[in-house]
């Protein structure tokens, strides 16, 4: 493999940026090409790092190590590509590709520069899961957020507004607790490689590793306010639902940057081998964290009142389970959990894309075209006996386009409620079976229950919601569906069919990942040279 192809899914993007804002807003049709040649490159060149880190890893490697400079991995700039973060960069990849042609029809043109941010929110992602060290992570961090912030005031409108200035805020505040943590533990180590610190931090002395767990704890909460952790996710379904839904769809992934920061440092930093004062660091907070979470989600998701806020609660849940799910620390648990980021992830940014689908043509806030009715009957509806009086039994003749509609809801529903005979349902089961083995442990049945309690709360709500657009309301008018609109769906939910037939390998894949990200010393060998010291 082409060593520098490590490195390609950073540098095309910003490429692509850079040139578009050269051509200017004035070109277009420039503008769109490039971004749609990037993104059918990226998945190409996401497709090639996962098959080049199969490869490597089946020959004894554990990843591709990309040393900027050819600098030392403790002193350097240090991307690392195994499996975890190769199959992170092709869901990107995919999720973008599909969420892109969407954007092309209503959405790009309300507001300027929507294709350069979208480029550097591709460049920040990318960047997350391909950095082997925290300063750099750091900074493609800041990058996403930059480009996040743009584009979620993409649009302008009262609410949009009101709603991204809350966010900016938010992550602000994320921002500076990141740097702080960075700080601490740069202090205490004297490196910010991970693999180096995983080297280091068994031998730390006692006086040094209450600092390291200060400055950990602080990381960490950066990284759970960007996962939206209870009580520190209560900006994410305003802020998602506010947003365009081809924005809100990218941002569902945005999500799981912190979901993978937490898995990799968790087990890299914190695992079994981390010494008697390190061990499972935080464990407990993540697993309880996490149910707060799927609760707080569940109640919201009940409560939701519009399709945007219904889909930004099932971020919430997705979250929470993922978050409780790591902090089991089981490679079997992992593996079920890596599947249900995957279709989560999925299909999440597919109802988003569903629900801007249905908004009606000229809204400024696609999150207010679809308003769900309150649970009690008003004084002035009619009654449901009225309603069969007069009962028309012609047959109904249901447009095509509002049956794609409703099928791609009713698959969306599935896949959110893991319900057979979608991967949805795989991923879940694959998830929750290994978490038996563990049942003695503490939180771990109750983690079990609210996952199982979610799935049933999300077929209610969804059900409801279906019900409600698809059902009730006889008058509604459905806007025409755009072909590139339509193609986001359908790749989305494709790839999700497609894992339905297709189970073997994927599981297979998402096995060896799981181990890997497991074996804290394969991952050492790999980044720092036979022999290197690690110790400042």
């Amino acid at each position: 493999m082409n060593p520098h192809l490590v490195i390609a899914p950073i540098l095309l993007p910003l490429l692509v940026a850079a040139l578009q804002l050269l051509a200017g807003e004035r070109r277009q049709r420039i503008v769109v090409a490039l971004s749609l040649a990037s993104c059918f490159a990226l998945v190409g060149v996401a497709v090639a790092l996962l098959l080049a880190a199969t490869q490597q890893s089946a020959g004894g490697v554990p990843a591709f190590v990309y040393r900027i400079g050819d600098w030392p991995a403790r002193f350097g700039i240090v991307l690392v590509a195994d499996r975890l973060s190769a199959l992170m960069v092709l869901l990107t990849a995919v999720v973008a590709l599909a969420v892109l042609p969407a954007a092309l029809g209503r959405w790009q043109h309300r507001g300027n520069y929507f294709q350069p941010l979208f480029q550097f929110l591709l460049v920040g992602l990318n960047g997350a899961f391909l950095t082997g060290d925290l300063f750099n992570l750091f900074v493609f961090f800041e990058v996403l957020l930059a480009a996040s912030y743009g584009l979620a005031l993409h649009g302008s409108g009262a609410r949009r507004v009101s709603a991204g200035l809350h966010y900016i805020a938010v992550n602000l505040t994320a921002s500076m607790l990141f740097l702080v943590g960075v700080s601490l533990i740069f202090g205490v180590t004297g490196t910010l490689n991970m693999a180096a610190l995983a080297e280091l931090i068994p031998a730390l002395p006692d006086h040094t590793r209450a600092l390291l767990h200060v400055g950990a704890a602080i990381l960490g909460i950066a990284f759970l306010i960007k996962t939206a952790m209870w009580p520190l996710g209560f900006w994410l379904p305003r802020t998602y639902a506010a947003s365009a839904p081809a924005v809100a769809a990218m941002f569902a992934l945005m999500t799981k940057v912190g979901i993978y920061v937490l898995l990799r440092l968790t087990l890299l930093l914190f695992g079994d081998d981390a010494g008697p004062g390190s061990r499972h660091f935080g464990a407990d907070w993540l697993l309880w964290g996490g149910i707060a979470t799927i609760v707080a989600g569940i109640i919201g998701l009940l409560g939701a009142r519009d399709l945007g806020k219904l889909a930004g609660y099932n971020v919430v849940i997705s979250s929470g389970t993922l978050l409780g799910a790591i902090s089991l620390q089981e490679p079997a648990v992992t593996v079920g959990a890596l599947a249900y980021l995957v279709i989560s992830t999925l299909g999440i940014a597919a109802l988003f894309l569903v629900a801007g689908m249905l908004a009606p043509e000229g809204e400024e806030d696609a999150s207010d075209a679809l308003p769900l009715e309150p649970y009690e009957q008003l004084d002035d509806a009619p009654r449901v006996e009225d309603l069969y009086a007069e009962e028309d039994e012609r047959r109904v003749v249901i447009p095509a386009p509002v049956a794609m509609l409703a099928v791609s809801f009713l698959a969306c529903a599935l896949l959110l409620a893991g319900l057979p005979p979608l991967s949805g349902f795989l991923a879940k089961f694959s998830m929750l079976a290994p978490m038996l083995d563990v049942a003695s442990r503490e939180g771990t049945m109750a983690l079990f229950t609210l996952v199982i309690v979610a799935g049933f709360c999300t077929v209610v709500a969804m059900c409801r919601a279906g019900i409600q657009i698809f059902w009730t309301d006889v008058d509604r008018s459905f806007p025409q569906a755009r072909v590139t609109e339509v193609a986001g769906v359908v790749l989305l939910l494709g790839a999700c069919l497609l894992l339905t037939v297709v189970v073997q390998g994927p599981l297979g894949y998402l096995h060896d990942t799981a181990n890997q990200v497991h074996d804290r010393a394969n991952y050492i060998l790999g980044v720092l040279p036979a022999g290197a010291e690690a110790t400042p």
